[in-house]
């Protein structure tokens, strides 16, 4: 996939001008690679020609055969519901019988000497984010790993002057032992990717992870991933730490998200290492083998999930991604406007990523098998897709119920209405019912109560969906603010 010439230009990055290492950091991957890359093309003439006719075609066989073609996009979605609620079912199956977690005990993280312990890179990209700086510092801190083999890069666009000062103030400088302030020179796309490339530049890590603003990682999580490594080889380039919530209890927004989360990443992510399917990357906690990144390429700056986007290309360059059992705390979005704009980039960017690696199936299937292709369907483009269009069978549900319009029996025939109805109970049922597992199995069960109301969350869930179906339209490589710090009240400071 990536040419010897992109790995090339990253060997040698650290010793070019600050104005060649942006040039790479933001388009470096997409010139090399525009074919892998979401960086907007040039619209060209015969894709233009054909998605019009296949447009046109559409509407015609809507017009000539409205009730059949109703029958049809209606079988077609009940089908795809069908496979991905029986594909999360195997997955969870997988996980809960076999768990492939790679589990590293306290004494074995603390027994390799520190001499003997790879160099570190921890990357912290930060935007507009003063208010959580401090705790950034504080957490990164108590990282348990030799300061002389670790360095810790808070990146920091250069013209945000306010998280700039925080930084500053916080490590009473431009630098407390390993923890340095990089300023990212400003420059399109303002993206957290981007930004990373700049680190990844500029590093010196033998691993790298990332680390969010707002993440409380567990102390021993760098040693974990050590041993970890070396117990599986170098087949797998990346571990991906769990992630759940400090806030859980915050509100009843913050205690569905972490149902959802501990479901993610204790259940579903294990299950594709289980099935050998590629795994979309969270955003932080993942540690990589810099020569694995960088073959790679690096980051994709233009895609607003850029850690799905990698786990994807890793697996198509043939390295595997593993589960680490080590927990990152992050702070659960406690706003609902606020939660809406983050999950609408999340669904943005699986659709992207998506419509990027299936710009030429062939090849894709090649590199990771029909196994692979099947779960990068279900998983990776059914979960935005199916919150997209819930609600329009939600109002079809409801309009017969209060009315039975001929119009809707006709886009149910029954070799449709009863597999969907069976289909979408089920699914459901499935849903809730894993929530509240999981809630017990992560040992807080006093989430149970949320996820046996988690429909209502379902709601939020397609609103971010449609959004993002509207914006992978207008403004593919918008990347947009999360706003953090709103788990921490005026009085919670002050106790502090």
């Amino acid at each position: 996939m990536t040419g010897p010439t992109i790995a090339a230009r990253y060997a040698v990055a650290r010793h070019t001008s600050p104005a060649d290492q942006l040039a790479l950091a933001a388009d470096g991957f997409a010139d090399a690679h525009p074919e892998l890359s979401a960086r907007p093309r040039p619209a060209r003439h015969r894709g233009r020609a054909v998605t019009l006719a296949v447009l046109a075609v559409a509407g015609v066989c809507l017009v000539v055969w409205p009730a059949t073609v109703a029958a049809t996009f209606v079988g077609v979605f009940v089908l795809l519901h069908c496979a991905t609620t029986l594909h999360r079912l195997e997955l969870i199956r997988r996980a809960v019988a076999d768990d492939p977690t790679v589990t590293v005990s306290d004494e074995d993280a603390r027994a390799v000497p520190d001499a003997a312990l790879p160099h570190y890179t921890v990357l912290v990209p930060a935007y507009r984010e003063p208010e959580v700086i401090a705790r950034v510092v504080a957490g990164m801190t108590a990282l348990e790993y030799p300061a002389d083999r670790l360095e810790v890069m808070l990146l920091l666009e250069a013209d945000d002057t306010e998280t700039l000062a925080a930084a500053r103030a916080a490590l009473g400088g431009e630098r407390r032992g390993p923890i340095a302030v990089v300023e990212v020179p400003p420059g399109e796309p303002r993206t957290k990717p981007k930004a990373c490339n700049i680190g990844l530049l500029r590093s010196r890590g033998q691993l790298v992870t990332i680390f969010d603003a707002e993440d409380r990682p567990e102390p021993l999580q760098l040693r974990r991933a050590v041993v970890a490594f070396a117990r599986l080889g170098p087949r797998v380039a990346c571990l991906q730490a769990r992630l759940s919530y400090h806030n859980a209890e915050q509100n009843l927004l913050t205690r569905w998200f972490t149902v959802e989360y501990d479901t993610w990443f204790r259940w579903l992510l294990p299950g594709l290492m289980a099935t050998g399917a590629p795994i979309p990357l969270g955003g932080t906690s993942n540690h990589i083998r810099r020569e694995a990144l960088v073959a790679v390429g690096g980051w994709d700056p233009w895609n607003v999930t850029e850690d799905a986007d990698l786990g994807l290309r890793l697996a198509r360059c043939g390295y595997e991604v593993a589960m680490l059992g080590s927990t990152t705390e992050e702070e659960a979005n406690s706003d609902a406007i606020n939660w809406v704009k983050q999950r609408s980039r999340w669904y943005k960017g699986y659709l992207q990523s998506f419509a990027v690696h299936v710009r030429h199936p062939v090849a894709l299937t090649r590199e990771i098998g029909v196994r692979g292709l099947v779960g990068l369907v279900l998983f990776v483009a059914a979960t935005p897709v199916l919150a997209m269009v819930n609600p329009l069978f939600w109002g079809l549900t409801a309009l017969w119920i209060l009315a039975r319009p001929p119009a809707v029996a006709a886009a149910f025939p029954p070799l449709v209405y009863y597999p969907g109805l069976a289909v979408w109970m089920v699914g459901g049922l499935a849903a809730i019912v894993a929530g509240v597992a999981n809630a017990r199995a992560a040992g807080k069960p006093h989430l149970a109560a949320a996820a046996l109301v988690s429909p209502l969350y379902w709601v939020l869930m397609s609103l971010a969906a449609i959004k993002a179906g509207v914006q992978l339209v207008a403004a593919p490589s918008y990347w947009e603010k999360t706003t953090h710090g709103l788990d921490v009240t005026p009085e919670k400071e002050v106790a502090a």
